[in-house]
């Protein structure tokens, strides 16, 4: 089956709900997209609404944990806990530079794991009151300055294993919990042979045509084993329809091959605010959607992700808001494919 990359991106667009967009909740777009990085609150409450015809979705009932590449994101309670199987299963912690560089071991992780399970059930503590009670083991005490650290390197493996999640604090206030306390009849974390299915599915129905490696970037920066993740794929292998797109071969759930055949091009214009799912799910060296000698002026220093503007699903250019005033920025000879008149009716549109 071949296909061309235009119809591949216009089939994204349709998937992920931004063309059109969906009158469901926020659990429908966030289940939708795979989860939605959440490193930056107001990037992701973007995100979201981007895809919805609503202004007011709702309170919505999601899980915000360190998931996928080791970021923040919110997810849905029911899948939450297969994200977490396969990223938990390339158990970075146990590399000899990740425990030269943060100074735990891994044994020592799976105590500081069991420790904070039983710290955090039923209750949300701040980091500095879950840091306090850690600190009551002595064992625990070479680790302080790292268990302190904003960027919660240490609470990551954590969160994996299912021992932490973030929770709901008063005056805003970040809070960790279990997520047993959080989410009714939580079923713990499934073991990856159950996990890698739903989550693959999932993934290939929202950026697909994808591949096992570019699965594997959105997961976990491609540090999951080879071979573990060749046996996920192939356990899939009869659900799959390979496809060429533009000549390189990916693959789609045969569920979506038809669809994706009869997809016509899009002249469709959005723009998309930072960190988008759209941008994040596929990468930014997914070269059907973001030309390569552009790719540095939308994943920029410090892991910033610009917002983009998207014409028919590819990256055409970035934008920022100048006071009430949107400027776009297009890449050379992106200009002219645009009209004036259609980014002001997105505008208008958000």
């Amino acid at each position: 089956m071949q296909i061309t990359a235009a119809q591949a991106l216009a089939w994204r667009l349709n998937r992920q709900f931004l063309s059109p967009r969906t009158s469901a909740g926020p659990e429908t777009v966030v289940d939708r997209v795979c989860g939605v990085q959440a490193q930056v609150a107001s990037a992701a409450a973007t995100t979201i609404a981007k895809r919805q015809t609503t202004k007011n979705p709702g309170k919505a009932k999601l899980v915000k944990t360190w998931a996928m590449r080791g970021t923040l994101h919110l997810c849905t309670a029911q899948k939450v806990g297969s994200y977490l199987s396969l990223i938990a299963e390339a158990r970075t912690w146990t590399k000899p530079s990740w425990q030269k560089a943060f100074g735990a071991t891994p044994q020592e992780i799976d105590q500081l794991t069991e420790a904070t399970r039983q710290i955090l059930e039923g209750r949300a503590l701040t980091r500095a009151e879950l840091v306090e009670e850690l600190l009551q083991d002595r064992q625990f005490q070479k680790i302080e300055a790292e268990l302190r650290s904003g960027w919660g390197t240490l609470l990551k493996p954590l969160a994996w294993r299912g021992a932490l999640c973030h929770g709901t604090g008063p005056d805003g206030r970040t809070t960790f919990t279990t997520p047993s306390t959080l989410i009714p009849g939580w079923a713990g974390i499934p073991d990856p042979e159950e996990a890698a299915p739903i989550v693959i599915s999932d993934y290939l129905g929202a950026y697909g045509p994808s591949t096992p490696e570019k699965f594997d970037a959105w997961l976990t920066r491609g540090t999951s084993k080879k071979g573990t993740l060749k046996k996920w794929f192939a356990a899939l292998e009869k659900e799959l329809t390979e496809v060429e797109v533009d000549g390189q071969k990916a693959f789609v759930l045969n569920q979506h091959a038809d669809q994706l055949r009869a997809t016509q091009p899009s002249q469709d214009v959005h723009l998309l605010g930072p960190f988008d799912t759209y941008v994040l799910g596929a990468g930014t060296k997914d070269t059907w959607m973001l030309p390569a000698e552009h790719r540095s002026k939308v994943s920029r220093a410090a892991g910033w992700i610009a917002p983009v503007i998207l014409h028919g699903g590819r990256i055409v250019g970035t934008w920022e808001r100048q006071g009430d005033r949107v400027v776009p920025d297009f890449f050379p000879g992106q200009k002219t494919v645009i009209s004036a008149e259609q980014i002001k009716q997105v505008i208008e549109d958000d």
